[in-house]
């Protein structure tokens, strides 16, 4: 009994205190980190990786699974993206906190907008700095029409379809208003979805009405907090020990591999393929590799305008 009492009355002191409490069976409280970060969906490139389920999956699973783990806090960065992809990572997450029966933290630090915010609507509680970006609550597509550019260069489209809506939206033909009015329905039914998971996950706390919420705009996060979109200001390493003592640990989690592993994998999964066929001749090599650039750098371009919506 002696020796528990002076345990306890060590447990506090900043340089035996880990070793008492460890000792005593009180380890430290411990919260595994997982950063979402980057443009949500799309195409992933060495330039500008994309965050999709399957990127960020086994390191969910790994900081859900991690039974010394008080808590999970989310790390946002994003401006957006796909809204499937973006559904997918919070469904995943919810249900990852259902099963392990771990509370969830999100944290939005530069942007957290339209898919952005989607993730983090994932958390118990969402949190964000005073001037992060938080809200574009609204769906967008944008694109270019080429009709009178083939026209002055004197390019004649060819296009033929079995279905009378398969070429909808084609950018070197006329817009037409029966495509444009399509693609305005499936925006609203999408528009619809997102509405719904922040009525679901934000209920009562939302203290604006719908129409000013859900028509798009982004604001900063003291403002975000104000219509309820967020629970409160602060870091992650703040507002962690505030929580749960200030002997929280924050542990990040990062299995996935990253930019390298998925270069490899490809790799690998290319090179039978590769051998299976003949060995292409040099003018071919450096076509496909022009390709390749050209489609790397307008990915990276579509990302950065991602971000540039947001002054970022």
């Amino acid at each position: 009994m002696a020796i528990k009492d002076n345990l306890r009355a060590l447990r506090d002191q900043p340089l035996i205190g880990p070793i008492a409490r460890k000792l005593m069976g009180e380890p430290e409280p411990l919260v595994t980190v997982v950063r979402l970060t980057g443009v949500i969906g799309g195409q992933s490139t060495p330039l500008s990786p994309s965050l999709t389920l399957a990127s960020c999956a086994a390191d969910l699973e790994a900081a859900f699974t991690n039974s010394q783990a008080k808590a999970v806090a989310i790390a946002i960065n994003s401006p957006g993206g796909s809204p499937v992809q973006s559904a997918l990572i919070t469904k995943r997450i919810r249900a990852l906190a259902k099963e392990h029966e771990k509370p969830v933290f999100t944290f939005i630090e530069d942007v957290g907008a339209s898919g952005g915010y989607m993730l983090a609507l994932a958390g118990d509680e969402i949190y964000a700095d005073e001037n992060s970006v938080v809200g574009s609550i609204g769906v967008v597509s944008a694109g270019f029409g080429f009709k009178k550019l083939i026209d002055k260069v004197g390019v004649e489209r060819r296009i033929y379809t079995a279905g009378t809506s398969k070429a909808m939206l084609d950018p070197f033909q006329e817009e037409n208003p029966k495509d444009v009015a399509h693609l305005k329905k499936l925006q609203e039914e999408v528009h619809e979805s997102f509405k719904q998971m922040v009525r679901d996950h934000r209920g009562d706390k939302l203290s604006a009405p719908e129409d000013e919420l859900f028509n798009g705009a982004f604001w900063t996060g003291a403002t975000a907090k104000t219509l309820g979109l967020i629970d409160g200001l602060g870091d992650m390493r703040a507002v962690m020990r505030e929580k749960f003592g200030d002997k929280t640990r924050l542990k990040l989690v990062h299995v996935s591999g990253g930019l390298f592993r998925r270069n490899k994998n490809a790799a690998e999964v290319s090179a039978p393929a590769a051998a299976a066929t003949a060995s292409p001749s040099a003018a071919a090599m450096m076509a496909g590799e022009a390709a390749n650039l050209v489609e790397t750098g307008l990915a990276a371009l579509e990302a950065r305008a991602h971000w540039n919506r947001f002054g970022l």
